[in-house]
C-alpha cells in the first residue's frame, strides 16, 4: 500500500510540475483563462493518479531455444492463443504445452486480425504467437479462416447481418491471397496449413447452404496461392466436423456424404493430406466406428474414403478430438474415464493408424472461461492450474511414472 501510495504522489507531483511549467509559458498570452488553472490542475492531477493505479505491464524475458522431450511425437493439443491480450500469457502457455511432451499445437490465425483493410496486413500478432511457440521447438499447425467485413456481403443489400463465417464465393480468391501471403510470412516456420474449419456446418459457413463443391474450389485457389509463397507447404483439407446431419438439413451435412462430393469436383491434387475431428462423447476409444455413430473411430470411416479415391498415400491428422467430463452435460464421461480414453486413444492411434500425423487434443487452454460444457474440454484453467489430465498424459508423453500410481 506504501508503494501504491507513493507512486500516486510521485506521477501528481511530476504533473503539477509540468503543468506549471507550460502555464507560465501561456499565462502572458491567455490572461482572461487565469481562472481556469485550478480545474486544468485538479483534471491532470486526477488523469495522473488514476495513471498510477493501472497495472504496469509484465516484462517478458525471452526463453532460450528450448527441445520438446518426448516418447510420443503424435502429441499435439489445440491452443486457443491468438485472442490473448499479455504476451506473458502466450508464452506461459507454450511453455507448459512443451514441458507437457506435446511437439505440435494447432493454433487459429483469422483472416480478419490480418488483413482488416484489403492490401494491409498487420502480423504483429502472429509474429509474437509463432515466435514464441518456435522457441519452445514446437511445430506450428496454422488453422486459416473467417472473413473480414469488406469481404463479407453488404447487410444492407441483402436485408439482413452477416457473420465472421462468411464467405462468399466472389470473395475466394481474397481468401486465397491471404492464405498466399501468410504461406509467404512463414515459409520455413509454418508450413502446414488447414483451409477453413468444418465447411460442413451451416454455423461455420456462414448460415449459407452447405455445398462442398465450393469448399472443393476455395481449398483450389488457397492450394495454388499458398504453393507459389512456399513449394514446401502442406495443405491440410476437410476439418470436417462429425455430425449426422442428412443433405438439406438447415444445420449442415454429414461429413462422409460431404467428403464424397468433395471429392467428386477432382479436388485431391490441390491438398495434400485430411485435416479430420473426431470426438469420443460417451464412448471409449476402441468403439466400433459404424456410419450412424459419432464416435472416436469414426475417423477410419473418412480414411475409407481417401483409400477408395486413391489418396491412400496421404496422411491424416487429427486436428480435434477429445472428451469432455463436465459433471451434467448428457454426452461427458467421469473424469477418471476421461483420462483412461484419451491416454488409450493416443495408444490405439499409435498402434492401429499408422496413416495419422498428430492427433490434437480440443483444447489446450480458453483465455476465460465459457461457464459451461466447453471448459471440460480444457487441460489448463485460465488461471492457469492444470488438470489431474493434463498430468496424466504428461506423465504418459515424457516417459515418467504415472502421477497416481498405476
Amino acid at each position: 500500500m506504501r508503494q501504491l501510495t507513493n507512486r500516486v504522489a510521485y506521477h501528481a507531483s511530476q504533473a503539477q510540475r509540468a503543468l506549471r511549467t507550460a502555464w507560465g509559458k501561456l499565462k502572458p498570452r491567455l490572461p482572461g483563462l487565469s481562472t481556469l488553472w485550478p480545474w486544468a490542475l485538479r483534471v491532470l492531477l486526477l488523469a495522473a493518479a488514476l495513471g498510477a493505479l493501472l497495472p504496469r505491464p509484465v516484462y517478458v524475458v525471452p526463453d532460450p531455444p528450448q527441445t520438446v522431450q518426448t516418447e510420443h511425437p503424435i502429441v499435439c493439443v489445440h491452443t486457443r492463443l491468438t485472442d490473448e491480450v499479455q504476451e506473458w500469457v502466450i508464452q506461459r502457455s507454450l511453455r507448459l504445452v512443451r514441458e507437457m511432451g506435446a511437439t505440435t499445437i494447432v493454433e487459429f490465425f483469422p483472416w480478419p486480425y490480418y488483413e482488416p483493410v484489403k492490401g494491409q496486413f498487420d502480423w504483429d500478432r502472429s509474429d509474437l504467437i509463432i515466435g514464441h511457440a518456435r522457441t519452445q521447438g514446437l511445430t506450428v499447425i496454422a488453422r486459416l479462416g473467417m472473413a473480414p467485413e469488406w469481404a463479407r456481403p453488404d447487410p444492407d443489400e441483402i436485408g439482413r447481418e452477416t457473420t465472421l463465417n462468411e464467405l462468399v464465393p466472389e470473395h475466394f480468391q481474397d481468401f486465397a491471397d491471404f492464405v498466399g501471403a501468410f504461406a509467404g510470412r512463414y515459409r520455413g516456420q509454418v508450413d502446414t496449413l488447414i483451409i477453413w474449419n468444418e465447411p460442413n456446418l451451416a454455423l461455420e459457413w456462414g448460415y449459407r447452404p452447405v455445398v462442398p463443391e465450393e469448399y472443393a474450389e476455395l481449398v483450389r485457389l488457397s492450394a495454388i496461392a499458398a504453393r507459389e509463397a512456399n513449394p514446401d507447404v502442406v495443405i491440410l483439407a476437410g476439418a470436417l466436423a462429425p455430425t449426422l446431419e442428412p443433405e438439406g438439413s438447415p444445420f449442415g451435412m454429414n461429413e462422409v456424404d460431404f467428403l464424397e462430393r468433395f471429392y467428386a469436383t477432382g479436388v485431391s491434387p490441390y491438398f495434400d493430406a485430411m485435416a479430420v475431428h473426431t470426438y469420443g462423447l460417451k464412448f471409449p476409444p476402441e468403439e466400433e466406428p459404424a456410419p450412424d455413430v459419432l464416435n472416436f473411430r469414426r475417423a477410419e470411416i473418412i480414411r475409407d474414403i481417401m483409400v477408395e479415391q486413391g489418396d491412400g498415400g496421404k496422411p491424416v491428422y487429427v486436428t480435434e478430438s477429445g472428451w469432455n467430463d463436465h459433471p451434467r452435460w448428457t454426452r461427458a464421461v467421469r473424469p477418471g474415464q476421461r483420462i483412461a480414453y484419451t491416454l488409450d486413444a493416443y495408444r490405439y492411434a499409435e498402434e492401429e493408424w499408422p496413416w495419422v500425423e498428430r492427433l490434437c487434443l480440443w483444447a489446450f487452454r480458453f483465455p476465460a472461461p465459457y461457464q459451461g460444457y466447453p471448459d471440460y474440454f480444457s487441460l489448463v484453467t485460465p488461471d492457469f492450474q492444470l488438470k489431474p489430465i493434463y498430468e496424466e498424459l504428461q506423465a504418459w508423453a515424457r516417459g515418467w511414472p504415472p502421477p497416481n500410481g498405476p
